[in-house]
């Protein structure tokens, strides 16, 4: 049995119901959206990624400690080690000059790069009239040299080919490649796109001149970013004041206490 309450002019409230109706539909939808943008939110830390790598990435990191490597490059590539030695992802390092060679084996815990950034970190001056410079690091002397990107890109290729699933392999590089590397280069992209290898670059200054050749040799399947200093890629020293997230749990809080503030619904229906 109906419980409405029969009205003779029912049908004059009839737009006003419609309109209620839409109304409430808006209140309801603005708060599921701010709900689910809070959810959102909430999951996500302050912070910056380097480079956009897939969920519970396996990366293999692809290091260029070629000569042509610069001061201000050191420090990108403190920055960058830094930057990876913060997330949760399992690494493998290859690191070349002339020649490359397997530094960390894959799998290794991102947190295992942090030993390695002080050897791109510029010391403070102590010295008036003495610039500081980097500490000798364990590949000056004997390896640094040449830039082959291929012999790198070409472990860390096979490196990732083995893992299941595949593994991304991240080039951290000036990208200021020896002329007589650049078709060995070219068949290494090849053998990345038919594998189905994820590559990330991250670019230590490099110029626009190699940075339009590595997007024309890896495609759009290969961002390329910029590296961050160590001061960049620092840890915040607090942790921000969440605003986003207060201000989409109001929202959807308001959107409820309005659309609650016309219920229950008074029923109607035309008299017989």
């Amino acid at each position: 049995m109906s419980a409405a309450i029969p009205l003779a002019d029912a049908r004059a409230f009839r737009t006003r119901a419609n309109a209620t109706r839409v109304a409430l539909g808006v209140l309801a939808a603005c708060a599921a959206v701010a709900a689910v943008g809070a959810l959102f939110a909430s999951r996500s830390p302050h912070s910056q990624t380097l480079v956009p790598l897939p969920s519970s990435a396996n990366v293999v990191i692809v290091l260029d400690l070629s000569a042509s490597i610069s001061s201000d490059s050191f420090s990108r590539i403190g920055g960058t080690l830094r930057a990876l030695s913060q997330t949760g992802d399992h690494v493998g390092l290859v690191v070349f000059s002339d020649d490359a060679y397997e530094a960390l084996p894959p799998g290794t815990p991102a947190a295992d790069l942090a030993p390695l950034i002080r050897y791109f970190t510029l010391p403070q001056q102590r010295v008036p009239g003495f610039l500081p410079s980097f500490p000798a690091n364990p590949w000056s002397n004997t390896f640094t040299g040449g830039t082959v990107i291929s012999s790198g890109m070409e472990m860390a290729i096979n490196i990732a080919v083995a893992q299941r699933p595949r593994a991304t392999v991240m080039l951290v590089s000036d990208l200021d490649d020896d002329p007589n590397d650049l078709p060995a280069l070219a068949a290494v992209a090849e053998v990345a796109h038919h594998n189905g290898v994820p590559i990330r670059i991250v670019g230590l200054s490099p110029s626009p001149e190699d940075i339009q050749y590595f997007r024309t040799i890896f495609g759009g399947r290969a961002p390329i970013v910029e590296a961050p200093t160590l001061a960049q890629a620092a840890p915040q020293a607090r942790t921000p004041f969440p605003w986003v997230l207060v201000t989409l749990a109001l929202v959807a809080a308001v959107s409820l206490a309005l659309r609650e503030s016309w219920a229950p619904r008074l029923d109607w229906r035309r008299s017989s």
